[in-house]
């Protein structure tokens, strides 16, 4: 197996975001960090959370598979999620709300209270490669990357991935800051938050928070690693 053809094979399409940039006009389709600025009329803003990202799916480059029936993306955390690091799904300290439509929706002005706000710019990623341990990288890839490296033909961070992507993102694969997780074949990763300068968002220390769903039981998982 060559060079190219591994890459062919692990190579996923992902979209990801530039933080700030643009003058915000906080219409719909506008995606945000550290601001929900719309919701159904009959939601509130959930007590003990703050509002961390808003992510309009409709008109994004790229949208995995198990995202495709929402159009809006709207995420809370709550204010006490860094003292339950030592738990691996942190999906009870997370308000994820999933819209399906936008009609009806109203406008919000709702701001975590420590972050800096902006837009979040879209842009479409085709290289994005695993990460070992959890990384998502198939097995039997796994197998004839180690055999190549072993064999001195092959060294997979300088031959195969082109860049990594720590940023905010939908779809790809996650990009872990240790050894990572995986809660199985029915919940595929979907969407990173990472730590952001711009935003002031420093999680622990320059990690990232993963998201991961499944589509038949519409569960989510949530996972954190840092430095």
């Amino acid at each position: 197996m060559t060079i190219e053809e591994i890459r062919a094979q692990l190579a996923r399409p992902a979209t990801v975001f530039q933080t700030g940039g643009v003058r915000p006009t906080h219409h719909l389709m506008e995606s945000w960090i550290g601001y929900v600025g719309w919701s159904f009329p009959e939601e509130q803003q959930p007590s003990g959370y703050q509002p961390l990202a808003t992510f309009f799916l409709q008109d994004l480059p790229y949208v995995p598979t198990a995202l495709k029936s929402f159009q809006l993306l709207t995420i809370f955390v709550h204010d006490h999620v860094y003292d339950h690091l030592n738990e691996d799904d942190l999906r009870p300290y997370f308000d994820i709300r999933a819209y399906t439509t936008l009609e009806g929706l109203v406008k919000r002005e709702w701001q975590h209270d420590q972050l800096r706000a902006f837009p979040l710019m879209p842009k479409l990623i085709t290289n994005d490669y695993p990460l070992w341990d959890g990384g998502g990288m198939p097995a039997q890839l796994e197998e004839k990357i180690l055999t190549l490296e072993q064999e001195g033909t092959l060294d997979y961070f300088d031959d195969i991935v082109e860049e990594l992507y720590p940023l905010h993102k939908i779809g790809g694969y996650p990009t872990f800051c240790q050894s990572g997780i995986d809660f199985g074949e029915g919940s595929p990763f979907v969407l990173q938050i990472a730590s952001d300068a711009k935003a002031q968002l420093n999680i622990v220390d320059n990690g990232n928070f993963y998201f991961f769903y499944h589509e038949t039981t519409r569960s989510w998982h949530v996972y954190c690693d840092f430095y």
